[in-house]
């Protein structure tokens, strides 16, 4: 870690040294983040810069790993174990398919980095518990990316919420569409497998588990219903596939607090894109958040058929959201609201203000593992046809 003095305000700055382990959709997401912050954020109230000095792009080969560094100016091609060997890097980045979170963070605490991993943290509770254990035995830095924590509105709700102006909560709805699932002829990847941590509740789940714990508190019981509605799929390959993980998740939690609510995901909503959504009702007051509402718009058709009840009158809802036209290629998915990325941003600069000046982050591992737990008892209502009390 490079560390120098701020000539205008005599403070430490240190510079810190990422690498990044991963280069899919999301490793894509957190180099933008991290080369984008001094855009969204004042550079002078930060305490560190941070670049991406190492990739290691675990699904491709060294040749491509290069290549890709060559395309984004990445300094260093570089395998996993170099990587957390390099005494020279501060912190190692995991947006790793989710079987491969657990060693490759344990092998990085143990090295002495501190360690952000993308969700889910772990593919079992006791797995992130270990690490949230070894990471403060280390006295490291580590935490998991729930970066819809990071979003505008659910900060001012928090803010909301702690200020007692909802009053005692009662109820409460957190959901999360994609409509991934309802194509039986999409190839599936392992997202959809169930041995390699796939299914819609260990995708969607863990943000709207973080989200209705982070705002409303500890998670009492849950009582929880699977669904798979295609039976099978095909493989990459072209080969007819038995579905084996979850498309959609039905939770009905109570929360310590008394609370009683829905936890919903699915990959099963026609019509949706990238829907995350809540509302909680409390005594006092109501909140309600979609992440989609900024990215319609909204259209009149004068020439529409009226009727007594309305007809077709009235405003139809266009899914503009992420698609714009060629030269531009997709990124973020056209399926992710504006702003989608902020979130990220925000996620990436508040975890290495703490690495920066030593202070716990939140979401931390512990976060992620208790989530993680959550998900176990859902499975488990599931199976057993009860409730579960955590």
């Amino acid at each position: 870690m490079v560390v120098s003095i701020d000539k205008k305000e005599g403070w430490l700055i240190k510079h810190l040294r990422i690498g990044l382990c991963g280069f899919g959709f999301m490793g894509k997401t957190h180099l933008w983040a991290v080369r984008n912050i001094p855009f969204f954020h004042d550079t002078d109230a930060l305490p560190f810069s941070a670049e991406i000095t190492a990739l290691c792009a675990s699904s491709e080969t060294p040749e491509k790993s290069a290549d890709i560094c060559t395309s984004f100016g990445i300094p260093s091609p570089m395998s996993q174990d170099a990587m957390i060997s390099d005494p020279s890097i501060d912190v190692i980045d995991i947006c790793t398919p989710n079987p491969f979170h657990y060693e490759t963070a344990r092998k990085a605490i143990l090295a002495g980095k501190h360690v952000l991993c993308e969700k889910p943290l772990t593919l079992t509770a006791t797995e992130g518990y270990d690490l949230a254990e070894l990471a403060d035995k280390q006295g490291l830095i580590c935490g998991t990316v729930f970066n819809n924590r990071f979003l505008a509105p659910v900060i001012r709700a928090k803010q909301i919420i702690d200020e007692g102006r909802l009053g005692n909560i009662l109820s409460f709805d957190f959901t999360y569409r994609h409509n991934s699932c309802i194509d039986p002829e999409r190839r599936v990847g392992w997202k959809q497998t169930a041995e390699y941590g796939g299914g819609t509740l260990a995708d969607l789940g863990p943000h709207v588990i973080d989200l209705c714990h982070y705002l409303c508190g500890d998670i009492h019981s849950i009582l929880a219903k699977a669904q798979i509605a295609f039976p099978t799929h095909l493989t990459t390959a072209g080969e007819t596939w038995q579905t084996n993980a979850d498309e959609a998740y039905y939770i009905i939690a109570t929360l310590s607090c008394g609370a009683v609510g829905n936890i919903h995901v699915s990959k099963l909503t026609q019509g949706a894109n990238d829907e995350l959504s809540f509302a909680v009702y409390g005594t006092k007051g109501a909140l309600s958040f979609s992440l989609m509402n900024p990215n319609y718009l909204y259209f009149y058709d004068a020439t529409a058929e009226g009727g007594s009840l309305g007809g077709l009158k009235g405003y139809t809802a266009i899914e503009c959201v992420g698609r714009y036209p060629s030269p531009a290629n997709g990124f973020p998915s056209p399926k992710a609201p504006a702003g989608w990325l902020r979130g990220h941003l925000g996620c990436l600069a508040s975890y290495f203000s703490c690495v920066a000046r030593q202070t716990p982050f939140a979401p931390s591992l512990s976060d992620g593992a208790y989530v993680q737990s959550v998900i176990e008892a859902a499975y488990t209502s599931h199976q057993t046809g009860k409730e579960v009390h955590l």
